[in-house]
């Protein structure tokens, strides 16, 4: 890890790895802020991005586990903007086949897309008409964006294409409406308190802003430079910085959160142990067996941003075959990234789960260092 820094393609580092739920090595290299010389520490906090969308996940396979919904819901059950929904064929919207369901949203099988994928969705669509990615401050609350959403046409019919995107923001609409909480109010009572995730939140408290890491971007002459308006990503009618400050309106299910490599490994050694850690369950065994099975295998391989080896289970990358993914590693490994350079996995087989903390746009190759140099390191 410290290579990365030395070379400049990365600022600083936080790496985590624990097995058998015990914690083996925790370390910090380089800098949270180089322009300020302020040293990575182990408890710095981190945008984790799109490493919101398995604690999401969590949430409602929670709800799902109380029988206040099935996986075969329609989503229009909850959210009645989604009744209707069309899909764009030969550059013209039909009706959509079936209507999208709760597997559909978890899997990344709606038809929903992300702004920055798909062409925009059809014609860029989503941002001009005004839906967040969740990435970009802005004054809409998740209820508000998700109706926005729903008006838009789908890219593929819902079953047919795994395409990543905003579907983890509906689903935390859902949980919105099934719990009667405010998605944050529902992680932070359900899921934080109980397991601990002291520094896990949408909001970083002023206390705290100190901790929380710069995001760097390449400068163009082979070193970094602090990114430009990290969360707006070129939006200038908003405060670069707005998105963790007190006074967020959107809680995004998929990008919204920020993180340390200590409280992430509390939420990836609950699931290792399925369901439960530190006296606090939130699932059951055989919830976390099936969030963690493949539900995308009816699917051509390999699958869009997973690569060969990979499928998509209920919220997380799932390996089912090792030997095609080039790497070190378990078939039934699990886990997921952020478009800032984050990433975790849990190998059940090894009873390990790794947390690797970067701030780099786009990401460095760290992650698939970090694995390597992870797995070499087990020797029993």
């Amino acid at each position: 890890m410290q290579g990365f820094v030395d070379r400049k393609e990365a600022a600083g580092i936080v790496t985590l790895i624990a097995r058998e739920g015990k914690t083996v090595d925790l370390h910090a290299v380089g800098f949270a802020d180089v322009e300020k010389n302020v040293p990575m520490k182990t408890d710095a906090i981190f945008r984790i991005a799109s490493m919101t969308k398995p604690i999401t996940s969590v949430a409602i396979m929670m709800l799902f586990e109380e029988g206040k919904l099935f996986l075969t819901d329609p989503v229009s059950k909850f959210i009645p903007a989604f009744k209707g929904s069309t899909v764009i064929e030969d550059g013209r919207p039909v009706p959509a086949r079936r209507a999208i369901t709760i597997r559909d949203l978890l899997a990344h099988k709606s038809g929903i897309t992300y702004g920055f994928l798909n062409g925009g969705a059809v014609g860029g669509g989503y941002r001009k008409n005004g839906v967040t990615d969740g990435l970009t401050s802005t004054t809409l609350t998740l209820e508000e964006n998700v109706n926005k959403l729903a008006a838009e046409p789908l890219v593929s019919q819902p079953g047919d294409r795994f395409n990543y995107s905003l579907s983890t923001d509906v689903i935390a609409r859902v949980v919105e409406v099934v719990s009667g909480q405010a998605f944050d109010v529902f992680l932070r009572e359900r899921i934080f308190r109980p397991l601990k995730m002291a520094d896990t939140d949408f909001v970083v408290p002023e206390a705290k802003w100190s901790r929380f890491v710069t995001v760097y971007s390449p400068d163009g002459k082979g070193g970094i430079r602090p990114m430009i308006d990290p969360e707006t990503f070129g939006n200038t009618n908003m405060s670069p910085w707005a998105l963790y400050k007190t006074g967020r309106t959107y809680f995004s299910g998929g990008a919204g959160l920020a993180s340390t490599a200590s409280d992430y490994a509390r939420f990836a050694n609950m699931l290792l142990n399925g369901g439960i850690y530190d006296g606090a369950r939130l699932l059951g065994p055989k919830t976390v067996e099936l969030m963690t099975m493949s539900h995308t295998s009816e699917l051509t391989p390999p699958l869009p941003l997973l690569g060969p080896g990979n499928n998509f289970g209920l919220g997380f990358r799932v390996v089912t075959d090792i030997a095609a993914t080039q790497s070190l590693g378990s078939n039934g490994l699990y886990g997921w990234i952020g478009i800032y350079g984050t990433a975790f996995w849990v190998d059940p087989k090894e009873k390990l789960v790794a947390v690797m903390l970067v701030q780099k746009y786009p990401n460095p190759t760290v992650t698939a260092t970090f694995q390597t140099l992870v797995y070499q390191a087990l020797v029993r």
